[in-house]
């Protein structure tokens, strides 16, 4: 592993997690309110951190288990804010008679 390599995993990375971040961001927003520009947007996030996660998982010096860590993880992140939304909107909408 070189400086540079390990310099552009980092920060890859690093993009992984803001991607992920507009992601839910983005889609709780539209959500909210009821917007499907917003949520659409936010799959548009998701799209980019999975292409960011597939070229780590080509390009990067990382081991094979890391790799595997990482791409199990962005395929995670991709079920968290429809199941946290699902969950909050149970929680504060008591939907009983």
């Amino acid at each position: 592993m070189t400086h540079a390599s390990i310099f552009l995993t980092s920060a890859a990375l690093g993009l992984v997690v803001l991607t992920g971040g507009a992601y839910a961001v983005l889609y709780s927003a539209g959500l909210a309110r009821s917007s499907l520009r917003l949520e659409r947007a936010g799959y548009v996030c998701y799209g980019g951190q999975l292409l960011i996660v597939l070229a780590v998982c080509l390009a990067s010096p990382l081991g094979w288990l890391w790799k595997v860590f990482i791409a199990v993880s962005g395929v995670a992140y991709g079920f968290i804010p429809p199941v946290t939304w699902r969950l909050l909107d149970t929680l504060h909408h008591d939907r009983s008679p």
